[in-house]
């Protein structure tokens, strides 16, 4: 793939890092000539100075034969206008967009420009650390939307196939840790003493999940 980035900040630069590892061409656009010192040596991708909304600009990145496109500079109306522009006026598919705004997400969000709510995500982060309830969240998409708990596991649900736990929570397991190694569980999973149980949740479901879980099992006598 063909990435173009606009803004080569801390996330920017990390990303066209993380991208160029992975065997992607990246070129990355910054009105600051200086930002690229951010980029590591081995960065072998291009580099172009100017503003991300300049059409010059994004041509000279590459944004005609680009699969994809973020935009991660510190401005909302820059990233907004350069995402649109690159979806709108370029064809480009795959396209994301860093805003801290988030009632300017969720109104971008509406118009298929997918977006990255920076403030709201890690004020919830922040928040998770300070106060924690219920289960221990161990991930958080950045939308703040989903996230990944261990639930708490009542010793009654031993024996019993993973998926009746699914089917009295409502929501998926994630995966399962059995002996120190993650397993993806399937429709034969049982769960046995000692496994730790990790499921999908948004904020509504999270308490009902884990009461649940660690309720011993209402199952009517049907495995």
């Amino acid at each position: 793939m063909h990435v173009v980035i606009m803004g080569c900040g801390r996330v920017g630069s990390t990303l066209a890092h993380r991208l160029e590892a992975k065997g992607h061409q990246v070129s990355i656009i910054d009105q600051d000539g200086d930002a690229f010192r951010r980029l590591s040596s081995e960065f072998s991708g291009i580099t172009v100075t100017g503003v991300g909304f300049d059409r010059d600009v994004l041509i000279q990145a590459g944004i005609e034969k680009a699969d994809a496109f973020a935009a991660v500079s510190s401005g909302d109306n820059s990233n907004i206008i350069s995402a649109r522009l690159a979806r709108e006026t370029f064809g480009v598919k795959r396209v994301v967009a860093r805003i801290y705004d988030q009632r300017r997400a969720e109104v971008y969000e509406r118009l298929g420009i997918p977006t990255v709510a920076t403030v709201r995500w890690t004020a919830d982060r922040i928040v998770r650390h300070l106060v924690p309830e219920g289960a221990a969240e161990l991930w958080r998409d950045p939308t703040s939307t989903v996230a990944i708990i261990e639930v708490p596991l009542n010793i009654g649900w031993i024996g019993h196939p993973l998926h009746l736990l699914e089917q009295a929570t409502g929501t998926r397991a994630a995966y399962v840790m059995r002996f120190g190694i993650g397993t993806l569980p399937t429709a034969s999973t049982v769960i046995q003493d000692g496994d730790q149980v990790f499921m999908l949740v948004t904020d509504e479901i999270a308490k009902n999940v884990t009461s649940v879980s660690a309720a011993a099992p209402s199952l009517g006598g049907s495995q």
